[in-house]
Formats: structure tokens, sequence, C-alpha cells
């Protein structure tokens, strides 16, 4: 266990490693709530084993599913064998957005009360929308009227179902969590998002995809329009994809020593908004090259700013920033106004620890402007934000001196990040500080 306070490694020599990632948490997330509805036993295949993806399984357990090592060890595969879902659970949600917004829906389908609550900064998340929009079919929710953790279902062992319409320009989540439960509702649901545009659009499409993998009839013909129909959901047997926004800081690597990186299993077709790396960094002056056997990024002679929109992959926003800091010319990230409700808010985080280090950043209503500035070393604050973590790290390869602050947080997503980190840059030597 590293300690809290990290120095980040600096790179004195172009890279050439290779980075084989564990997988994907919001499929290993949607995978496991499926499986719990599902109407037989499921296998996930080398599913994450993260903060986020264990407060999961922890909490399907709670509701009654049974979630067991296949073959033991870290990199086991899960067994899923669905039950009736039981309330008189309580819900740690720690700060997950996956687990706050995904379980409330299921909880509707169990018998009894079932209490949500998280870490102190996941009452920050907004949760209005999504409990509004259960209140509306019928389910029992009570927060005092916060529309955020903590709050409580009382289950009633079904839900009616039916049409609701809910403003999800907070969070794709929202959505993501009335489709995964929707074939269980005696009608089915029909989601309706009235608003500004729905950030992370890949996200649901993700969701739709692993739902009709498993037999649900979804109609998403109609802008801002979904239809679930009732009825069974098969069972899983499935292998979890990479994680393409954690391979985010090791590909950025790349570019910032002028080197290759190598991380195999790439798919080649993935709803993954991940994904959007490829054309990212290639804007940000990479060669990138996707095959069969995975994706290389290699460096050039330096790192091009950019005008980017990342609404539809806003958790990259840290890492690209980072990216930027080090750029050769302006960058302006666009579309990410709603990661201001994330672990923290990211854009006044990334403003406040890159002007910390000397960079010329400032905040615009949905993004950041980062101009190319000298940078020097200090103390990273990372806000208990595993993003910030990897954004630190990007930094630290060309800035001596730089420490991240609770570097231990990074294991919400990628328990192994700095070990990773650390074995790709090739500093055994680099590590933390009491």
């Amino acid at each position: 266990m590293p300690d809290p306070d990290w120095t980040a490694p600096t790179l004195g020599h172009p890279l050439d490693a290779t980075v084989a990632l564990p997988g994907s948490k919001s499929l290993t997330n949607r995978y496991l709530v499926i499986a719990a509805l599902a109407d037989g036993v499921s296998r996930i295949r080398r599913p994450l084993r993260s903060r986020d993806t264990l407060l999961m399984a922890s909490a399907l357990r709670a509701l009654g599913a049974s979630i067991e090592d296949a073959t033991g060890g870290t990199e086991a595969d899960w067994l899923i064998d669905p039950a009736p879902l039981r309330g008189g659970a309580r819900i740690d949600c720690g700060l997950a957005g996956t687990v706050m917004r995904f379980l409330p829906p299921v909880a509707a389908l169990a018998t009894g009360a079932v209490d949500f609550d998280g870490d102190p900064g996941a009452r920050d998340r907004p949760m209005g929308p999504a409990l509004a929009a259960l209140r509306a079919l019928g389910v029992d929710v009570q927060d005092d009227g916060r529309g955020a953790l903590p709050f409580t279902v009382r289950g009633a062992g079904r839900v009616r179902g039916g049409s609701v319409t809910l403003d999800a320009s907070a969070s794709s989540q929202f959505v993501s969590a009335l489709l995964l439960a929707g074939a269980r509702f005696d009608d089915g649901v029909t989601i309706h998002h009235d608003g500004e545009p729905v950030p992370s659009q890949p996200h649901i499409d993700m969701t739709v995809e692993v739902l009709r993998d498993v037999g649900a009839v979804i109609d998403d013909g109609e802008a801002d329009t979904w239809h679930v129909e009732p009825g069974e959901l098969g069972a899983l047997d499935v292998e979890v994809e990479p994680d393409l926004t954690n391979a985010g800081p090791f590909l950025a690597a790349a570019l910032v020593s002028g080197g290759r990186v190598h991380v195999p299993g790439w798919p080649q077709h993935t709803t993954q908004a991940g994904d959007a790396l490829r054309d990212i960094l290639d804007a940000m002056g990479a060669e990138v090259a996707l095959t069969r056997d995975g994706l290389t990024v290699r460096g050039g002679d330096g790192i091009v700013g950019v005008d980017v929109d990342l609404h539809d992959a806003s958790e990259l926003t840290p890492v690209v920033a980072a990216l930027a800091a080090l750029a050769d010319s302006p960058t302006v990230i666009r579309g990410v106004g709603h990661i201001r409700g994330h672990e923290t808010d990211r854009l006044a985080a990334l403003e406040t620890e890159l002007r910390a280090l000397g960079a010329d950043v400032a905040q615009s209503e949905d993004g950041l402007r980062i101009a190319p500035a000298p940078l020097h070393g200090g103390l990273f604050h990372t806000y208990a934000d595993h993003r910030m973590v990897m954004a630190g790290a990007v930094l630290g390869l060309a800035v001596p001196g730089l420490v991240v602050e609770d570097v231990a947080t990074v294991g919400k997503t990628l328990p192994a990040f700095t070990a990773l980190w650390e074995r790709l840059v090739g500093d055994v030597t680099a590590g933390a500080r009491s």
C-alpha cells in the first residue's frame, strides 16, 4: 500500500513499454447489476476488482444475490446467482456514481426498506432527478427533500413502470439506471429526457448494448427517448474489456516522453467512451495505430494544444488537461460543465492545482482554457478523486518534485495504478514520502 503522499516519478528517456490493464469499471458494474436481475447463473470473466466494483458486489449481495469467486484469487471470474431481492439492507455507495444511481431502481424491486449512504463527498453528488423519476413510477423514496444521499427506498417487491420524464443533463447514469432495471418492471419503462444534452452518451449506448445482449427489447430510435419492454434478462457469460479510460495516463506518457506505449486487448468495436483517446491523442501530436494486437501510441517532437469537446468522454478531462499543461500551444476543453458534480468539482480542482504548479489556466462556463507556461514541482491535491491522481502522475513525468496527495484514492478504479506506473517509467526507486 503506497503512503498517502507519493512522489511521482520523472522521466529522463523515451518510453518503450506495454501496459496490460484490468477490466472496465463501467462494464463490470453494468454486468453485475444485470446478472443480479437475470434468470440464471452468470459468469463475469476478468472483472475489475476496485473499490467501486467491490462496493457494487457487496451491495448486490446485501440485496440477496450470491456473488462468489469462481477460482479464487484477485483475477478470478465472478459467478453470480440471482435470488429474490430483499430489503433490510444498508448500501454503502462510497463515491461510486454507479452504485448510488444504478441500485435505487433495483432496490425498488425488493421487499422492504433499503438505506443508501456513502462517503461525505458522495452527499454532494446530484441524485434529485433520479429519485423524482422513481417517485413518478410509484416508488416510495424518502430523502427529506435533499435530492441526494442519504435516502431510503421502500421496495414493494414490484414496480408498476410506465412512462417517466426526467432531466438527465447532470448524468447519463440517471437514464442507465432505469434502463438496467426497466425490463423487470410490470409495464417496462419509457424514459423521456427533457433538458440540456445528456452527457456521456456512449455510456447510455453501452447500457443499451449489454441489455440487448441478454435479450432485453429496447427502442432507442427517437432522440432523448428510450423504451424497455417488460421481460426476462438472460444470464451472462462475458469477458470484460480493458478499461479504456484508465488507459489514458499510460498512453499520455508516450506523448510526454516522445516514446511508445502499447495497450494489448484494445477492442476493435466498443461503446466505452475512453475509445475517444485515439482521436484526441492523434490531434495532440501522437501517432496512433489500432491493430488486432491492441493500441499503440507513439509520441513525436512535442505536444500540440487542441480545441476539444469532451462532452461524451468527460472522464478523460483531467488527463487531457495535464497534457495541455505540458503542450507547446494553447488548449480549450469544452462541453464538460457537468463534471463539477463528479467526485469533486473537477474544473475547480484542475484550475487550482495546475495554477499552483505555474500553469496558465482558467475555467470557462463549460470547461478549461490552458496555455503554455513554465511548471514547477509541489504538492498536487487530489480531493479524493481518482482521476486527479492520474493527472498528477502525467504531470510528474515532466515536472520534477511533484508530489501527489492521497494517492490511494486511485483505488476507486485502479488499485494497481502506482505499481503499473512505476513499472512503466522504469524507476523502481520512485515512491512515497512520509
